[in-house]
C-alpha cells in the first residue's frame, strides 16, 4: 500500500515538474529571443520610431505567389536588405500583426526563423512564400521596414497584409509609393495563374472560405476527338472559337464580348469532353472550374474571372443550382440561384468571359437562367451519337487495337441509342476479355459479346444508367 502511494506521489511530482520545466523553458526562450521592437529601434536609430510613417495594404491570399515574385524583384532592384527575420506574436492569431504595434515597446513580438509555405502554381517547382516576415532595408539613403503577415479570413477570404514603416523623407515616401504600385501590377497581371485551368481550394476552416488556388493539368482534346454531328460542331465553334477570334472586331461595333452557352443532353454524351476541347482551342484563356457546391464562392470566382481575362467559366450540373424555383429545395438553394443570376448580369458587356454551363436535366432549369439573352445566348443539345458518330467513337477508342471492319460495323449496329461513354467502356471491356484469354491482340466477336452481356445484363438498370445507356423510341441496344 505504501509503495503504491509512493509511486503515485512520484508520478504527480513528475507531472508538476514537467509542467514547471516547460514553463521555464518557454520563458527562457522568450527572454533569449530578439525583441522586434529592439530590432526596429536599432534599425531606425537615430530617427525616433514615433516619427516614421506607416502605410499598410491588404491583398487576397490566393495571389501570394505573384506577390512573392514581385517582392523578390523589388528587393533585388530597389533596396539593400540589412536583415530579414520571421516574427511570432502570440495574440496575432485572429487579427494578424500590424507594424504600428511592433513599433511600441509593449509588444510581445519576437524574432524567429522564417517560416515558408510552398504554393503550387502548376509548374515544375512550387513558389516558396514567407508566412510572416520582417525586412529591414535601406533604399536611396532612407531606412525602411517591411512587414508581411497573414490575416485570417474570419468573415472574408484570407488576406496578406503588407505594412511599410519609412522615414518621413522624399526617399522613404517614394519607396513606399513604388512598392505598393509594384504589388498592384503583380496582382493585376497574375502571371502565376494566367492561361491555366483553376479552381478554388476548399479549406478546413470554419468559414469554408478558399485560401488558395488549385491548378489542374488536364490533357488536351483535338478536334477529331470530338464526336458530334457536324451541324452541332459547327454551331459550337461559331459561338465559341470563331466568336473569340472575332471578339475585337465585335467590340469595335459596340457588341458585347461576353457570352453564355448551355450544353444539355443525357449523361455521357460528351459535354465535359467538348469543354476540354474548347479549353484546348482557346489559347491564352484562363479556365475556372466551378462545381455546384462551390457556387457559394461565386463572388470569388467572378473576381478571378475579371482579373484573369480572357476567361472561361465552367459550371457543370448547373441544374443543381439553377433549378426552377418550383423545384428548389429551400431558401438556401434559391439564394444560390439569385447569386448566380446576379453575377452573370454583373459582368460588363466588354468583359472577355465565356460561361459554359452543363445540365442533364434542362426541364428543371430556372427560366430566368435558361431563357434570357445575356445570360445564355446559345443552347446546344448533345444527343446520343448516331451511326456515323458511333463508328467514329469505336475507331477513336480502339485506335491502338486491332479491330476488323466487320466487327466495327457489328458494334455500330448493336449499340443504337447508347452514349459515347458506353462505347468507350465497351471497347475497354472487350480488350480486357481478350487479355484474359491471352489470345492475341486482335479483338474478336466473342470479346465484344461478353463485354456487351456484362455491361447490359449483369449490372441491371442501374449499370445502364451509370454508363449513359438509354432507349429512345424504337432504338434498341444490344
Amino acid at each position: 500500500m505504501g509503495t503504491a502511494v509512493s509511486i503515485a506521489a512520484c508520478s504527480s511530482c513528475l507531472a508538476v515538474g514537467g509542467l514547471v520545466g516547460a514553463l521555464l523553458a518557454r520563458r527562457f526562450r522568450k527572454s533569449n529571443a530578439a525583441s522586434v521592437f529592439r530590432l526596429l529601434r536599432n534599425h531606425f536609430a537615430p530617427t525616433p520610431l514615433a516619427t516614421v510613417v506607416v502605410t499598410e495594404r491588404e491583398f487576397p491570399a490566393r495571389v501570394r505567389a505573384d506577390l512573392k515574385r514581385s517582392l523578390d524583384q523589388i528587393f533585388g532592384q530597389r533596396a539593400a536588405i540589412k536583415r530579414v527575420t520571421g516574427i511570432r506574436q502570440e495574440d496575432s492569431t485572429f487579427f494578424g500583426m500590424r507594424l504600428t504595434e511592433l513599433l511600441t515597446q509593449e509588444t510581445n513580438a519576437s524574432s524567429v526563423p522564417l517560416e515558408h509555405e510552398e504554393v503550387d502554381i502548376g509548374e515544375d517547382e512550387p513558389v516558396r512564400c514567407i508566412r510572416n516576415g520582417l525586412w529591414l532595408l535601406e533604399a536611396a539613403g532612407a531606412k525602411i521596414a517591411v512587414l508581411q503577415s497573414q490575416v485570417p479570413g474570419l468573415r472574408d477570404s484570407p488576406k496578406v497584409r503588407f505594412d511599410i514603416a519609412a522615414e518621413n523623407n522624399p526617399a522613404g515616401i517614394e519607396f513606399t509609393r513604388d512598392f505598393f504600385k509594384a504589388l498592384e501590377v503583380a496582382v493585376k497581371q497574375a502571371e502565376s495563374y494566367r492561361g491555366k485551368i483553376l479552381s478554388l481550394e476548399n479549406t478546413e476552416g470554419y468559414t469554408g472560405e478558399s485560401s488558395g488556388i488549385t491548378v489542374h493539368k488536364l490533357p488536351g482534346v483535338k478536334r477529331d476527338e470530338v464526336v458530334l454531328p457536324e451541324k452541332t460542331l459547327d454551331l459550337l465553334e461559331r459561338n465559341v472559337v470563331r466568336f473569340v477570334a472575332q471578339r475585337k472586331a465585335l467590340a469595335r461595333f459596340g457588341q458585347s464580348t461576353k457570352k453564355g452557352l448551355l450544353f444539355y443532353g443525357p449523361p455521357g454524351n460528351g459535354k465535359t469532353h467538348t469543354i476540354r476541347y474548347l479549353m484546348t482551342e482557346l489559347k491564352g484563356h484562363t479556365t475556372l472550374l466551378i462545381t455546384a457546391e462551390q457556387v457559394v464562392r461565386l463572388a470569388e470566382y467572378m473576381a478571378l474571372a475579371r482579373l484573369l481575362q480572357p476567361t472561361i467559366v465552367v459550371i457543370e450540373d448547373v441544374d443543381l443550382v439553377g433549378r426552377n424555383r418550383s423545384f428548389a429545395a429551400g431558401p438556401c438553394q434559391e439564394s444560390l440561384l439569385n447569386q448566380l443570376l446576379n453575377e452573370m448580369d454583373g459582368l460588363k458587356d466588354d468583359t472577355e468571359t465565356i460561361f459554359l454551363l452543363t445540365t442533364n436535366r434542362p426541364e428543371e432549369l430556372e427560366e430566368a437562367l435558361a431563357s434570357r439573352p445575356g445570360r445564355v445566348d446559345q443552347v446546344i443539345e448533345f444527343p446520343a451519337p448516331d451511326a456515323a458518330g458511333r463508328e467514329k467513337l469505336v475507331r477513336l477508342y480502339s485506335k491502338s487495337l486491332a479491330v476488323s471492319e466487320s466487327l466495327v460495323a457489328m458494334i455500330v449496329d448493336r449499340t443504337d441509342g447508347v452514349s459515347a461513354s458506353f462505347i468507350k467502356e465497351l471497347m475497354r471491356r472487350s480488350l480486357q476479355f481478350r487479355l484474359e484469354r491471352n489470345a492475341g491482340e486482335q479483338i474478336e466477336l466473342q470479346d465484344v459479346e461478353d463485354a456487351l452481356n456484362e455491361l447490359v445484363t449483369a449490372g441491371g438498370r442501374l449499370n445502364k444508367r451509370a454508363l449513359g445507356f438509354s432507349v429512345d423510341g424504337n432504338r434498341q441496344c444490344c
